[in-house]
């Protein structure tokens, strides 16, 4: 009642720098102390939410399913030749044109099986000189592929330096005589160019 004014000014500020530090209490409105995030963000975050894997074993369950996907998708591709979806080791314009270039031919290897399942059947038939003559076939056929494949060997690399001068040939010729150990309907990517025609 006696006080004078001074002290009680001071009192008032020290009161209000008290309450200042104090945590505000929360809105009862808003009882998250957060507003409500809007209709599009909360969906996002739910997808989002629904995407991520709960625990491990959900994890290797989806990564399965997106690598059977994957396979499923390439042998469409190995099928019908779609380049964007092809094994790392089919993809790009060389591999393409190795391709083209030994299915437009005909080569002895991609009968090498045939024959031998025949000269193996032959083999069994034991009658006097005639084992002699089925492995002398044999080593006929045998020295046929080498001569085929050195010739297409040589063919190609002249055909992928003439068409992708600036291009690295590593690994295409390999591949190309891998493919024609392959009998021409069960080649893989399926051959494009018919016998004859040029790649």
């Amino acid at each position: 009642m006696f006080r004078s004014r001074s002290t009680s000014k001071d009192e008032q500020a020290a009161a209000t720098q008290v309450t200042a530090d104090q945590p505000k209490q929360r809105d009862p409105q808003a009882p998250k102390g957060r507003p409500t995030p809007k209709r599009s963000e909360a969906s996002s975050q739910r997808r989002s939410l629904a995407a991520t894997p709960a625990n491990r074993k959900e994890a290797t369950k989806r990564a399965r399913e997106a690598r059977r996907a994957d396979l499923a998708k390439q042998r469409e591709a190995l099928a019908n030749g779609d380049e964007r979806f092809l094994p790392a080791r089919d993809k790009g314009p060389l591999r393409r044109f190795a391709r083209d270039f030994v299915d437009a031919r005909y080569s002895v290897a991609e009968f090498f099986l045939p024959l031998a399942v025949l000269i193996l059947v032959l083999s069994m038939i034991n009658r006097g000189g005639f084992q002699s003559y089925v492995l002398l076939v044999w080593m006929l056929v045998i020295v046929l592929i080498v001569i085929n494949s050195v010739i297409t060997a040589v063919t190609l690399k002249r055909a992928l330096k003439k068409r992708f001068p600036d291009e690295n040939l590593r690994g295409v010729v390999p591949y190309a005589l891998m493919r024609t150990l392959q009998m021409r309907r069960l080649r893989l990517p399926k051959p494009k160019v018919k016998r004859g025609e040029k790649p």
